[in-house]
Parts: structure tokens; sequence; C-alpha cells
């Protein structure tokens, strides 16, 4: 029988405390502006966190508090801009441009040989940590994956060469994968680039052709025959100005270890060039 009031206590007590907090509840209830559900469907949801704000709820209660511009978004793209800019009542002044990630590298292991056999944790991260990496050049890319590991959109893969490679169909720019890549080979670029260099060697010329027979080996050749005067040599790294070049495909055809390369057309590597 003395079990009859403690129930009748403990539920009395749930009450009790249920009325409060409902009571609570009510008087501190802060209202939602309802734009601010209608922007968070708009954006994709994937919380990459690729906006600099705490996952797309978190963007799009800072669009709604005039905390951020209505394309911070840099996965939705400029449609989705447009919409959220709709809802917003405001006029988008700024069209950008899609940007894709690109691995500036081509050193595959018969390219570019290893300094020790790793045999740790398969991260990019944690190889980095053991004398900078097992591959020799200390700016190729170690082709462990923690790219396509942290890609949330399905965009990389690890080509066959051992080497990620990028769908540019699928990229949506968050930049995770530039984030977790330890040695800054993955870069973001307009979609509309067409000829990139794709290496991050910043050695001298007889340094790269020790390590890599694909790098950048600083000649300048590139940078004599552009008939537009948009290369330039930085730290011994051909560098191409996007909003000069013309993609003629010059340097192209001229640079000896085919690391200047014209957007969807293969990579032919002159083996006995490179060696020269």
């Amino acid at each position: 029988m003395a079990v009859v009031p403690a129930v009748l206590v403990l539920g009395l007590t749930g009450a009790v405390f249920g009325v409060v907090l409902a009571v609570a509840a009510r008087k501190f209830h802060v209202e939602q502006d309802p734009r601010q559900d209608e922007i968070c469907g708009l954006l994709p949801g994937a919380n990459c966190g690729a906006c600099g704000f705490p996952g797309c709820s978190g963007l799009a209660a800072s669009i709604v508090a005039g905390d951020a511009p209505c394309n911070a978004c840099p996965v939705s793209g400029n449609e989705v801009a447009s919409k959220i800019a709709s809802i917003m009542g405001v006029e988008l002044t700024s069209q950008t441009e899609k940007k894709v990630a690109r691995v500036l590298c081509q050193g595959s292991d018969d390219k570019c040989g290893l300094r020790y056999v790793y045999d740790g944790l398969q991260q990019c991260k944690a190889q980095t940590a053991i004398a900078g990496g097992a591959k020799s050049c200390v700016y190729g890319c170690l082709g462990l994956g923690s790219c396509v590991d942290v890609c949330k959109f399905d965009a990389i893969h690890m080509g066959p060469l051992g080497l990620p490679v990028v769908d540019e169909t699928k990229c949506t720019s968050c930049g995770m994968c530039v984030e977790a890549c330890p040695r800054g080979t993955i870069q973001l670029m307009p979609m509309s680039q067409q000829v990139t260099v794709l290496c991050r060697s910043k050695g001298r010329g007889a340094e790269v052709r020790k390590t890599c027979k694909i790098g950048c080996i600083g000649c300048g050749i590139c940078q004599k025959a552009c008939p537009k005067g948009a290369i330039t040599l930085e730290d011994n790294l051909a560098v191409i100005n996007c909003e000069e070049c013309d993609a003629c495909g010059i340097c192209v055809e001229k640079c000896p270890t085919k690391c200047i390369v014209m957007k969807d057309k293969p990579v032919i590597v002159d083996e006995a060039a490179s060696a020269s």
C-alpha cells in the first residue's frame, strides 16, 4: 500500500514540472522568420561548412539576419543564390563563376618514386607527419585518398594511376578536399580555365628531374612561347594568368615535361624528352 502514495507523488511532481516547462516554453519562445526555413530548403543540406557557418541552417539564419550574402553557399550556385535573393527581396548584384577542384599533380608511382615504404594510417596527413611523406617530390600527391574520404558529393575517386581524379560535373567547390590535402596539391579553379599547370613543385630544375619525370622544371620555355604573355615563373614554377590565357595550346605543345595540360585532352609524356 505504501507504493501507491509514492506513485502519486511522482506523478504529481512530473505534472508540475511539465506545466512549468510548458509555461516557460511559451513565455520564452522566439518567433523564427519563416524565410529561414524556406532558404534552408533551397540549400543542399550537406552541412559541409564551406560557407563558414555551422551547417545549412546556420547559413540560412545568417542570411535572414543580414550577416551573410545570398550567394554565400559555394555549393548551390547562382540559380539557388538568385532564388534566395528573391526570398530576401533583394537583387543579386554579382554572379560568381563555378569553381572546381583540380589535382595539380601527375606524379604517379611510375613517374615519381618513393623515399621509403609507408605502412601506417592510410591518411595523407598521417604520412606527412613522417619525414614529410613518402613521395620523392615533397610537393606531390601522396595518393592515400584523404580527399576522396571527405568529399560528400561523390566527386573524387582514386584513378588507376594511384592519384585522385575529380569529376568536375559533380564538384560543388565546397573546398573540403582542398582542406584535407596537407600539401596543397588540390586547388579550386574556375571551371572555364582550359590550360592548367599540373604541378606544385618549387624546386629547381635539376632537383625536379631527380624526383619526377613529369614535374615543372622552371625552364621558362612556356613563358617565352606564350603570345599573350599570360605565363610567368614564380619560385621556379610556371603560373598561368587565366584572364589573359586564350587557350591557344602553344605552351602545352612546348612544355618539355608535359606538365602543362589542356582540359579534356590526354597527356602524352615523352619519356626521352623528360629524361634529357
